[in-house]
């Protein structure tokens, strides 16, 4: 991994450092583990949607089936059905079968917490 740092940031370290190869060693260790980050990305590239946080909004109430989402959203049935598959993809929602129908609700409240923080975030930020 040491001969993929570019020489621009190996001049630096040089410059900035006594012992420029031991703060690398520490550097390389903050790189992230490869499956931790692509599992944050699917979760936020799930929640990159504006429709797709109204439905998890509606579902912080509790659980609601498809015909429901769609009055919530004011959108098709394949609008819903597909972004209800983009979350239940990333783990963000679970289903429930009863009978002919399919229930969805919050899979981990751990999700809501993210939403609220980013909503404190925008709002400290005005």
């Amino acid at each position: 991994m040491a001969d993929s740092v570019p020489e621009s940031a190996r001049q630096t370290l040089d410059r900035l450092y006594e012992d420029p190869e031991n703060r690398l060693s520490s550097l390389f260790e903050l790189t992230p583990d490869d499956e931790q980050v692509n599992a944050q990305l699917t979760v936020f590239k799930a929640l990159a949607n504006e429709h797709r946080i109204r439905i998890l909004e509606a579902l912080r109430e509790g659980e609601l089936c498809a015909c429901e989402l769609q009055v919530v959203l004011d959108a098709p049935q394949s609008t819903v059905a597909s972004h209800l598959r983009e979350l239940k993809d990333a783990g963000i929602v679970k289903t429930r079968r009863q009978g002919k129908w399919t229930y969805y609700r919050i899979g981990d409240t751990a999700v809501l917490q993210l939403l609220e923080i980013s909503y404190a975030l925008t709002d400290k930020t005005d």
